[in-house]
């Protein structure tokens, strides 16, 4: 009969259970027990899933639908084994879109024809979302804010953005189409696009990446050609230099469009990856590349201001680099991350399949978590790294990401904890059969099963679909102990839960 034992009793009623095989019901453990349940790992698990020139999925334009699902599930199946939980998809590569939308044509990446929609038809948005939720990964949805056409793109057609909204954009010397930042018609209309993903589709996070202003190569390294724009604003008495006039214009953006998505659905988080360095100089190792001066990104600033929920910079080097070491870039980062948001570094040392890149990817692993122990995390660039090096995938998997991990929580957009779990157990045979229920299922993403053999502590993640799990009675010569079960809600917060004692 379930009943709450004393301290002293629960002592005995175990010592008596290891000389014996017979059944008995599930026994609550007192309060004080739970202080020594071990919590499941909480790190930052993704990889970058670029669309711009079909560099990871869709492979090759023009793939039939079920060519397209199926490439999808063999990039999550793939992210689900090696015990990964979020996946960053990249939906909107050139003012084109990845899903059905109102505001911009289909994607040319998609079916080789801007505007053209699969056939048969679906949703590759939704369907994504709903394919990574099933395998416990969080899907954050990755667009491009002022990129409005791509040489890589085909021919700039009556359906894109370029004839539609000429006054908005301008031309660059590659072939690139550029919105203007400065203009009040490019910030509406980007922020209508990101504010229709939210609002219609179940994403757990919207991503920037490093593209603002263009790099200068875009431009044959001639400035950027918005002067009619900053005439107009001159003309107007405008008094901020041009080099602060258009970092306040992505300023702007990016503040006012965090605050519509917490307005909308404060649990979608908010990420941006700027290119790796601020400025040359911070820290004083750093030479090189100023996107504060060459693509007016205010990185640090959003970073000070917590105007994002999480922040992946680009650290693209090794460890052992003398101006741009991995290391001290982190470190200067985490000491400028004011509001303690999530720093979760983006990786990544190159394309081949050495045995010196793989380690050199574990050790970043490795040094993020000592350098980051509370808000560890990684972003891969890009998911091609790990799927087409098999031994890269394999020491990842068998290494740092042994365990599987939960997403860290965000306290600062909720902290409130989803209630524990009602767990119903039975035996049989050799096994033991878990199950539960929630009052409100609806708000839990993940859950969590605990199983003690011995004086060891395992678990196993589970999806927002799952309702039940078997555990073993043995395991080897170690007798199942105890078990717990645990909900986790969308912004990472874990209920309490109560041991269970066999």
């Amino acid at each position: 009969m379930l009943g709450r034992l004393s301290l002293f009793a629960a002592t005995c009623f175990f010592l008596v259970l290891l000389h014996s095989c017979a059944a008995s019901k599930p026994t609550k453990e007192p309060a004080q027990q739970q202080l020594q349940l071990p919590k499941a790992a909480a790190e930052f698990r993704a990889a970058w899933v670029a669309s711009v020139a079909n560099i990871n999925w869709p492979s090759k334009r023009g793939l039939t639908t079920e060519e397209q699902q199926r490439e999808a599930i063999q990039l999550l199946d793939f992210l689900q084994a090696h015990h990964f939980n979020a996946v960053i998809l990249q939906i909107r590569p050139q003012a084109d879109a990845l899903y059905q939308s109102d505001l911009e044509p289909w994607s040319y990446f998609l079916t080789g024809t801007q505007g053209k929609a699969p056939e048969p038809y679906y949703d590759p948005l939704q369907f994504w979302i709903e394919a990574a939720h099933d395998r416990g990964l969080e899907l954050h949805a990755w667009l491009n804010p002022y990129r409005a056409h791509s040489p890589a793109g085909g021919a700039v057609t009556d359906s894109s953005l370029v004839k539609k909204k000429p006054g908005l954009v301008v031309n660059l010397k590659d072939g690139h189409w550029w919105f203007d930042p400065s203009k009040p018609g490019t910030q509406e209309h980007a922020t209508a696009v990101v504010m229709d993903i939210v609002k219609r589709y179940d994403v757990d996070g919207i991503h920037f990446d490093d593209y603002f202003y263009p790099y200068p190569s875009y431009n044959g390294n001639a400035d950027f050609p918005d002067s009619v724009s900053w005439q107009q604003y001159v003309q107007h008495g405008g008094k901020l230099s041009r080099g602060d006039w258009r970092r306040n214009s992505v300023n702007t953006f990016i503040q006012e469009l965090y605050k519509n998505i917490k307005a909308e659905k404060p649990y979608v988080k908010f990420g941006l990856s700027p290119f790796g360095t601020w400025r040359p100089g911070y820290p004083s190792i750093v030479e090189g590349f100023d996107q504060y001066n060459q693509l007016y990104a205010d990185a640090r600033l959003w970073l000070n201001e917590g105007w994002i929920d999480y922040f992946t910079p680009q650290l693209y080097w090794k460890i052992s680099s003398p101006t741009v070491s991995f290391p001290i870039l982190l470190g200067w980062w985490a000491n400028e991350n004011k509001m303690h948001r999530h720093l979760w570094p983006g990786i990544s040392v190159g394309r081949d399949t050495t045995a010196a890149n793989t380690t050199e990817v574990l050790n970043q692993i490795m040094v993020t978590r000592g350098m980051l122990p509370d808000n560890s995390g990684d972003v891969h660039w890009s998911i091609g790294s790990l799927t087409k090096d098999s031994n890269l995938a394999k020491a990842v998997v068998e290494g740092p990401y042994k365990k599987q991990a939960l997403v860290p929580a965000c306290p600062w957009l909720n902290a409130t904890a989803p209630e524990l779990p009602r767990v119903n157990t039975k035996k049989a045979g050799d096994s033991l059969q878990i199950s539960w229920t929630h009052t409100n299922e609806q708000a839990v993403f993940h859950w969590v099963v605990y199983y003690q053999y011995g004086n060891k502590w395992s678990y196993t993640i589970l999806n927002r679909r799952d309702r039940s799990f078997v555990v073993s009675l043995l395991a080897g010569k170690d007798t199942l102990n105890r078990i717990a079960v645990s909900a986790v809600d969308r912004t990472g917060n874990e209920s309490k839960m109560e041991l269970l004692g066999y």
